[in-house]
């Protein structure tokens, strides 16, 4: 069953959402809804994968953490 939503945001940013949407041929309704699907579908790995940057020998807590555990 669907349900009616009012929401606030930034006019750039509904701007760029309307535009998003209709380049795609879908509804902003649509395209909301498709987002968060698809994001509840990955996994927490997927979600955060390149999100960080690989720890380097330069740094002392890298030094550290590698004689405490390696």
């Amino acid at each position: 069953m669907k349900k009616k939503l009012a929401i606030t945001v930034d006019a750039g940013l509904l701007t760029r959402a309307k535009r998003y949407a209709r380049t795609r041929g879908i509804s902003l309704s649509s395209c909301i809804e498709q987002s968060l699907t698809e994001e509840d579908a990955l996994s927490f790995a997927s979600r955060w994968r390149g999100r960080f940057n690989a720890a380097c020998g330069d740094d002392p807590r890298y030094d550290a953490l590698v004689w405490k555990h390696l």
